[in-house]
């Protein structure tokens, strides 16, 4: 092969490795510009029904969550379609607004990639359609994704836990560990 013939088979392999990287991102950002604007409908209206984002989306918009490295809203399930677009609301922990553990999921490598920067103290913020609960981060740790404990239900306060793959910045993913941020309800203005 000529020099020519592979320099232009390295280029072309180059973009096509750097598109690739760049998907996954690009499209859960695009995502959220949409979801947001889905969410602004659902606090304005009355309606029962959740709106889609788009014609075909499989999942709806259930809550905002704000923490001080990022803000995203939070789909319903945390099936892999609707992690591929925000983090998900998983169905074995309480609902939003409503007492117990909500458990919300996400990737590392787009909306839970905050995680990692989440420290004892901070205040994390969850809004549903029925108002505001302020929460307050107290454990952050690496555990199995056996271990169930992170789901538990608490009948003694409201919690929220957050989950992604561990360790960060690593390039193969689905490994066996997961990250888990728990925080404790500090304040609500849920009706």
């Amino acid at each position: 092969m000529s020099r020519i013939v592979v320099t232009r088979l390295l280029t072309l392999s180059g973009t096509a490795l750097l598109l690739h990287g760049l998907y996954l991102p690009l499209k859960a950002e695009i995502a959220q510009k949409l979801l947001r604007s889905t969410w602004s409908e659902a606090l304005a209206s009355a309606g029962e029904h959740p709106a889609k984002p788009w014609p075909w989306a499989d999942t709806h918009a259930v809550a905002r969550l704000a923490t001080p490295y990022g803000d995203d809203i939070v789909l319903a399930g945390s099936h892999g379609e609707a992690l591929a677009f925000g983090p998900g609301l998983d169905p074995r922990g309480a609902p939003p607004g409503q007492p117990g553990n909500v458990v919300l999921a996400g990737h590392r490598d787009t909306h839970f990639a905050q995680l990692e920067h989440l420290r004892l103290g901070d205040v994390v913020e969850l809004e549903t359609r029925s108002g505001r609960a302020r929460f307050v981060v107290s454990a952050a740790y690496a555990t199995t994704k056996f271990d169930t404990g992170p789901l538990a239900q608490s009948s003694a306060r409201n919690e929220l836990t957050l989950i992604t793959c561990y360790p960060f910045g690593r390039a193969a993913a689905r490994g066996p560990l997961r990250w888990v941020v728990r925080a404790v309800e500090v304040e609500t203005d849920l009706s």
